[in-house]
């Protein structure tokens, strides 16, 4: 069965409802120009909810390692993810420099975008791939776009990115269950797809994402 992430949480309804469905991941967002950005002092609030079988995970853009440091301690941090245009160095000394499970995310588009994930393998613990962005876009993840999930299909060549991954990218309730039957994925991540506005999670819309991945 896949995990679950529920990217983006504000607040303790989120997380209660995160819980309620069962899911493995919440995710903390350190990015200033996100909807969803926390500073440490909320970040550090909502760890303290968070239940001892759920881990937390901090996305980042290009952060620096006092602003990962930072927060990794204040929201006593279980993984990081990397979110920007961090290259297998720099997953490598995240990961040497703070101890915590690394996440690198990668735009796809096309087949030629899966190649790039091969350079993360045995560096990276977790590869995440998301949707491509439109040029210009402010953000580099958690608008609702998604990108050809056949690309990853296994009657479609597959792909072994020879290390553990998951998907991102245009998931809600509604198409869940599709990019599980397309892709077979491990882990899928969703932010956008369980909220009423941008930031704004749906505790209900949370619980019926996490009842679709369970009744795969």
């Amino acid at each position: 069965m896949a995990r679950i992430k529920i990217c983006g949480v504000r607040d303790r309804a989120a997380i209660d409802a995160a819980a309620a469905g069962r899911a493995d991941y919440v995710g903390f967002v350190f990015f200033a120009k996100s909807p969803r950005n926390l500073s440490l002092d909320e970040a550090g609030g909502l760890a303290g909810v968070v239940p001892s079988g759920i881990r937390r995970i901090g996305l980042f853009v290009n952060a620096d390692d006092e602003a990962i440091g930072a927060a990794v301690r204040a929201a006593r941090l279980d993984g990081v993810q990397l979110h920007g245009d961090e290259g297998p160095d720099r997953v490598a000394a995240v990961k040497a420099r703070f101890g915590v499970e690394v996440w690198k995310a990668l735009p796809i588009a096309t087949r030629a975008d899966l190649a790039a994930a091969r350079q993360y393998a045995g560096v990276a613990d977790r590869i995440l791939f998301d949707a491509k962005t439109p040029p210009g876009a402010a953000l580099p993840g958690g608008m609702g776009v998604r990108f050809d999930w056949r690309l990853l299909a296994r009657d479609n060549g597959g792909f072994d990115p020879g290390a553990p991954w998951g998907l991102a990218g245009g998931l809600d309730a509604s198409t869940v269950g599709e990019a599980l039957a397309t892709t077979q994925a491990p882990l899928v991540d969703v932010s956008s797809g369980v909220e009423n506005a941008p930031g704004v999670k749906s505790p209900a819309m949370i619980r019926a994402f996490c009842e679709a991945v369970r009744a795969r």
